[in-house]
């Protein structure tokens, strides 16, 4: 995993298929906590596939930014991952981004 502060109230994170995947976003969820004003931009362009597990974690992750009126932007989705998404409707309950360069831009001109 790679985790780039972006600046003091944004986390770039590059996320890859498991075994790391669910390790990774638990220890984004860790960093979630101890920094109570960040937003986090997860680049899944190195994911393949999600499992339930997975997108357990992504949930979670979510309910906590949200719950601080911080953002989650997920980015780079391959299109295996695209569909489940849309298969689960979970793509009116993320926000996405095609890159992380346009990720950024929304979290920082679209603060909610």
């Amino acid at each position: 995993m790679s985790v780039e502060n972006w600046s003091e109230d944004i986390l770039v994170v590059e996320l890859q298929d498991d075994p790391a995947f669910s390790d990774d976003v638990t220890a984004v969820i860790d960093q979630v906590d101890g920094h109570k004003d960040v937003d986090v931009v997860l680049n899944l362009a190195g994911v393949n596939y999600l499992n339930s597990s997975n997108i357990a974690k992504l949930l979670k992750l979510r309910k906590k930014l949200h719950a601080r009126k911080r953002r989650l932007v997920l980015c780079g989705i391959d299109t295996n991952v695209w569909g489940l998404f849309l298969v689960t409707g979970l793509d009116n309950v993320f926000d996405f981004a095609d890159n992380v360069a346009m990720g950024l831009a929304g979290v920082q001109l679209d603060p909610e």
